[in-house]
């Protein structure tokens, strides 16, 4: 699904050049929910991006669905991303002016869906999630734990391949964001939909499958959680 050799990005800064990524090599098999984690700065967010095809890679290389991305011209890349990859940011990114409805199937629209499949969609993920009552909502009549689940259910409507996560739950209280991460849980067991997902709660390790640990733009960890948190309070069998 996703394999990752040798990746390195390197930013210029002037007088300073920052080493984000240090050479990286992984795997991650469809269906796994993994988690990357580490201290502010080890490139947690910047190996996401780069995954993701939201920035491209200094040296290495990435394939995603036995794609080799590095050859995919920059129009190209949009309409893989569009297509076939799912994205949730901490910020929610709701368009305020939109209802609840409209976010979710922008990007169907985008993708030239035709009008009767994305309101069928848009309605069949808002009803997987419990906000199908919150149709014609706009977000400021909405939690920061009901907006992030509008910007779940739009990254999921079209169905992507790989689900990408940058710290959703950053602005959530301890209550909300576990209800966003027993949703992801859910989406994960019962869709068989594979997520990435940054982190920096040592609690969240309970919902990932796998771990894996930066430090200084390296991998000095990759495997499955300490099993005080493996799949702790999870049941959805």
């Amino acid at each position: 699904m996703i394999v990752a050799e040798n990746l390195a990005r390197t930013y210029d800064m002037g007088k300073v050049i920052v080493h984000a990524l240090r050479g990286i090599s992984l795997t991650i098999q469809k269906g796994e929910f993994v988690g990357i984690m580490g201290a502010s700065g080890s490139g947690k967010s910047t190996l996401l991006h780069l995954l993701g095809l939201l920035d491209k890679p200094t040296g290495g290389q990435i394939m995603l669905g036995g794609i080799d991305v590095k050859t995919l011209s920059d129009r190209k890349r949009t309409r893989f991303r569009l297509k076939r990859l799912g994205y949730v940011f901490q910020d929610y990114a709701l368009v305020p002016e939109l209802t609840v409805e409209e976010n979710v199937y922008l990007t169907s629209m985008i993708r030239g869906t035709s009008k009767e499949e994305y309101q069928a969609q848009t309605l069949a993920i808002l009803n997987r999630i419990g906000l199908a009552d919150r149709l014609a909502h706009k977000h400021n009549e909405l939690s920061g734990g009901q907006q992030q689940r509008v910007a779940i259910a739009r990254a999921m409507v079209n169905k992507p391949e790989i689900l990408f996560a940058d710290e959703p739950c950053a602005n959530l209280d301890s209550e909300s964001s576990r209800n966003v991460l027993d949703l992801f849980r859910q989406i994960n067991r019962e869709m068989a939909q594979t997520i990435v997902m940054v982190s920096h709660e040592d609690w969240h390790m309970e919902y990932f499958d796998r771990v894996i640990i930066l430090r200084d733009g390296l991998i000095i960890s990759d495997g499955k959680p300490p099993e005080e948190f493996y799949q702790k309070g999870c049941n959805y069998s």
